[in-house]
Parts: C-alpha cells; structure tokens; sequence
C-alpha cells in the first residue's frame, strides 16, 4: 500500500470493517483506509472474489482479514463483530455498504424479491448498527480520546421516488431516515461516535449485476416486463456514470474528518429532492419524474405496454 497518509489520517492505525468489500464502494474503501493505515475488516457473501481481493490487498502490505458474511442474517453480521474483536478490537469505522438492486412495477414484485432486496439493504444496516454500535460506544466510554463512525449506503432513490424501481427506492429510504434517527439517538448519549448516510446516484459498480448473489431460495424465476426494462435501465446507467467508485469514497473519508452527516456523489441531483420536497410542503401529487426528459418517460411506457397487450 501506499504510504503517503500512513501517519496524517486521524485514523491511522485504526480499524475499518466494510461490507460489500469484494468490489464497488466496499473494495474502494479498503484500499483507502489501507492507504490511511488502517487495519481493514472485509466482509462479503461472494466468498471467492471476497479472498481474492484480501488475497491482493495483502499481498500490497494491507493488514487485511477478510470474513465470510451474510448481511442479511444477524447470526453472519454478530459473528462479523466478533471476528473483528478477536483479530483486532473495536473498529472506528463501520461502513455499512453491501446492497443489490432490483427494480420493476411494485405490484409486480414477489414476495422474493422483498425479503431479498429488503434483507439486504435495510436490514443488512440494522444488523450493522446492532451488532458494532455497543461495542464502539463501550470504547468511547473507556477513552475518552476515541472516536468511531458509522456510515450507511443509502442511495439518491433514497431520497426521490423513481417509478418502476419500488422496491429499491423503499429499501433506500428506509435506510436514510434509520441514519437520520441514529444521529439524534447517538447525540443523546455520546459526542464521540457519530454517523453518515452516503446517497450515491449511478456509479459504476457491481450493484447491477447484484443478482449473482441472490440466494436460491429467493430466486425469482419468471421477470416480468416491467422488471426486464428496470434491470436494462439500470444497468445502462450505471455503467455511463462518470464518478468513479474510488472517488466516491474519497468523499467519505473526507466526511469523516469535517464530520458532516449527507455525503453525495453527484450534488446536481439534489434538484429533485427538492423538488419532491416542493410536493410534499405544497401539498400535491408527486410532480411527473420525466418532466424534463419526457422521451425516456415515453420510451418507458412504449415498453411497458409491450407486456400488457404482448406487442
């Protein structure tokens, strides 16, 4: 690893546990807090490509343990903070990040598709915040010095409700105001551990291939129409982001340090937020999503009716 921060970063010589870690956001933030001179936790479900990248990022001189964890089951994420307590003691850093997409009309989605997307996305947070927020806030009683964050991947579907991804934009949001309310719940017992909520837009990285980690007994078999123009979309979208995944994390770490709470990838898209903010204080129904690209709200709707009258 590099070892140009080794000594600066008020982390250095902490810990990191990342989730998500064999690629995307989560990899991206191993090899930073590597570089800030961090000893670096990497969880994952992909138990291969999950090795290999510790195998890589220890091979660079990372002090990496990589261990094997279902986010969505609060057996694997207990067992994730006792593995860290083991090797290495209380993290400063938590990064709750593994997640995966899934999209279609919400009528649409079976009952799969929500105990997996649900699973995951939020309750993978909840796990997170369960199972480390005692153990750093038991440091910090200790130490008077000590300091810890949690960050938690949200998405801008957390914050606008996009048609035809439901189920995501549910899993998102949730996770937002779960941030939101774990920053004053914190503020009431503690000034040393704190909280983000990370709220990405299109990045390219492996989310829109999420469903190689679908677990078979969620498996949803048949797509719908709605669900195989959600899951084009998106993966073309994510795959013309212009903001790279390491960048966006370079932007955390910097939250980290200014201590700021919303950390956003692309600031521009702020505009809808406040424009459902508009709605909801005006009060009116949701303003039409394509207001200002009325060809892709077209084009969606041209390929939806396909799977209604089977054009």
């Amino acid at each position: 690893m590099t070892t140009a921060n080794l000594t600066s970063h008020p982390y250095a010589g902490g810990i990191a546990v990342l989730t998500g870690a064999a690629s995307g956001f989560g990899l991206e933030a191993a090899r930073l807090a590597l570089n800030h001179g961090m000893r670096v936790v990497m969880a994952d479900v992909q138990e291969a490509p999950l090795h290999a990248a510790a195998a890589e990022l220890k091979a660079q001189g990372g002090n990496v343990l990589a261990v094997v964890t279902d986010v969505a089951n609060a057996g694997s994420v207990d067992a994730l903070a006792e593995a860290t307590l083991r090797t290495y003691g209380v993290p400063q850093i938590v990064f709750n990040n593994a997640g995966v997409a899934s999209g279609g009309l919400v009528w649409e989605n079976s009952l799969a598709d929500w105990q997996w997307v649900l699973g995951v996305n939020l309750m993978g947070v909840v796990h997170g915040i369960r199972s480390f927020t005692p153990l750093m806030l038991d440091a910090a009683r200790k130490d008077s010095a000590w300091r810890g964050h949690l960050v938690n991947t949200a998405s801008m579907a957390g914050l606008v409700s996009m048609p035809n991804s439901g189920i995501y934009n549910v899993s998102k949001h949730a996770v937002v105001t779960l941030t939101e309310t774990l920053h004053q719940d914190l503020a009431l017992v503690t000034d040393q551990v704190h909280c983000a909520v990370l709220c990405p837009f299109f990045v390219p990285t492996g989310i829109s291939q999420s469903d190689r980690n679908r677990p078979s007994h969620l498996t949803n078999t048949t797509l719908t129409q709605s669900q195989i123009i959600s899951r084009a979309m998106g993966q073309k979208a994510v795959a013309r982001g212009k903001v790279s995944a390491a960048e966006v994390v370079a932007q955390v770490f910097d939250a980290l340090q200014d201590n700021r709470f919303y950390i956003y990838s692309h600031p521009q898209a702020l505009q809808s937020v406040r424009t459902r903010m508009n709605d909801i204080l005006a009060p009116h129904a949701p303003t039409d999503a394509f207001i200002d690209r009325p060809d892709i709200g077209a084009q969606l709707r041209a390929e939806l009716a396909k799977g209604v009258h089977g054009d």
